[in-house]
């Protein structure tokens, strides 16, 4: 037999182990069903944007200026849910699912694929400290008389946002302190 005709030898068998550690690896696709009922909820969301919309142009004109402006505050409220959840969608499938090819989409945003867990915990709290903010700022507007139970509701949604401003901070510094002890 000539050096050439001498059988390969064959891979390896897989242990368990491996099988084991590719199946795990594998796991991680359950999650893009998630990630698509996220994007379908985006829909829910424009439905309820468009609502908002027509309820408002509709009494544009015998609404009063603070109906107006809550009006505009539930559209910000909708908007910003929305972006939070593109943003969710993105960096999280991404960070856990697959990379997207984006290659030939010429709008595609710089900071998608930026993201890294990190980040996106940052981007998410930051999307909440808004949201929370913007539903504050709401219940002032809707606040017509000042009653002993309109200020515990008031007192509570202040704390509650509140809440949200410090945790982001707190999250914010402990990352940067991670950071720094990293390099």
């Amino acid at each position: 037999m000539a050096d050439n005709d001498t059988p390969a030898t064959p891979p390896p068998a897989p242990t368990i182990e491996r099988m084991l550690e590719n199946a795990i690896f594998a796991s991680r696709w359950l999650l893009a069903p998630f990630y698509l009922g996220l994007a379908l909820s985006i829909v829910v969301v424009l439905i309820k944007f468009m609502a908002e919309f027509f309820h408002l142009a509709m009494h544009a004109f015998t609404a009063t200026e603070s109906d107006v402006i809550l009006g505009i505050l539930a559209l910000v409220d909708l908007t910003l849910m929305g972006s939070l959840l593109i943003i969710v969608i993105f960096s999280g499938y991404e960070n856990f699912v697959s990379k997207i090819d984006h290659i030939g989409h010429k709008d595609w945003p710089e900071w998608m694929g930026t993201i890294d867990f990190s980040a996106l915990k940052l981007k998410l709290l930051s999307s909440i400290v808004a949201i929370s903010a913007v539903h504050l700022l709401k219940s002032f507007m809707a606040l017509k008389v000042v009653t002993p139970e309109a200020e515990k509701q008031i007192f509570w949604l202040v704390v509650i946002h509140l809440v949200f401003v410090v945790s982001s901070v707190l999250l914010a510094l402990s990352d940067r302190i991670a950071g720094k002890h990293d390099k």
